[in-house]
């Protein structure tokens, strides 16, 4: 059995869960169990393909027609995990950064190879793989592997958040969303602020960080992991594909949070993301759509019992 890890600190988060059974217990129909695994193994396919091409000499860089970067590991991961679930899940529909696709009625497999890509070319660390799988528009599995950081986060529908830290023997740790109650309080992040003026609003932007304690540009998935682990407690992006949030959505949902679009509705229309606590969550979806020019109290009173 997984061991119960160190008390959370209970200023600054919920109650923690109740530790999870190792991969091989069934608390949930195997069907779910299967997927979470699969995911886990394709994330170790990714791991190996990113690993042996982050800082490599030859790597080759093309610009997409947005004018975004891909890299020869991006086309060669989503190759390979396209490859693996062909073969694992042939009846599934798949949707992936680099090829496209769409979300289906039924299961649907979402692979963003690599997330960050920018930082992977620079030789930046920051930078992992995405998987996930929706069904019926909702995700139920979620992984996040981040081979140069040592981490990896996964999530499944009813069965938590877990994040696992260096070694691959080491056993994963439970994850829980801030308790952070007021703005005036809370740490912020987003990736940049330039993407506000094109996709949203730099004035909505600022007129929340303004509001909050502290914010920085943490960026991309990291910031929405920072969230389910606690120790960030909000997380903004104007815009987003499905594979972007996908798997982190089930992430911050697992660990008690919230993911939604900027004005709270689903986040797989592609009109943003705002992952917090509950609490938090409503006051920046106030923020972010207030009228231009609205006065903001950082500082509101806490919600009735």
């Amino acid at each position: 059995m997984i061991r119960r890890p160190p008390a959370l600190r209970p200023d600054r988060r919920g109650p923690a869960p109740t530790p999870e059974p190792t991969l091989c217990a069934v608390r949930r129909p195997m069907s779910q169990q299967s997927d979470l695994e699969l995911a886990l193994r394709l994330a170790d396919i990714a791991d190996g393909i990113t690993s042996r091409r982050f800082r490599a000499r030859d790597l080759r860089v093309e610009e997409k027609p947005d004018r975004t970067p891909v890299t020869d590991a991006d086309t060669a991961v989503e190759a390979a995990v396209r490859e693996a679930l062909g073969s694992a899940r042939p009846d599934d529909a798949f949707a992936g950064e680099e090829t496209g696709g769409s979300a289906t009625a039924g299961r649907t497999w979402m692979v963003d190879p690599i997330d960050g890509t920018k930082n992977f070319l620079r030789g930046v660390p920051v930078w992992a793989t995405l998987i996930a799988l929706l069904e019926g528009g909702r995700p139920t599995v979620g992984v996040i592997s981040a081979p140069a950081l040592h981490s990896r986060w996964w999530a499944a529908a009813e069965r938590g958040a877990w994040l696992r830290r260096g070694s691959p023997d080491r056993d994963p740790v439970p994850l829980r969303v801030s308790g952070t109650t007021r703005l005036a309080h809370a740490y912020l992040s987003t990736t940049s602020t330039r993407t506000w003026d094109v996709f949203h609003s730099r004035e909505a932007y600022l007129r929340l960080a303004e509001a909050c304690w502290e914010d920085r540009a943490f960026g991309d998935f990291l910031q929405h992991c920072m969230v389910a682990e606690g120790t960030l407690d909000i997380a903004a992006e104007p815009v987003v594909n499905p594979w972007d949030i996908t798997a982190v959505q089930i992430l911050v949902e697992e660990a008690g949070g919230v993911c939604t679009d900027l004005l709270g509705a689903s986040p797989q229309g592609g009109t943003g993301a705002l992952c917090a606590n509950p609490r938090l969550h409503r006051l920046a979806v106030e923020a972010l759509s207030a009228p231009s020019g609205a006065a903001l109290d950082p500082d509101p009173a806490p919600d009735p019992v």
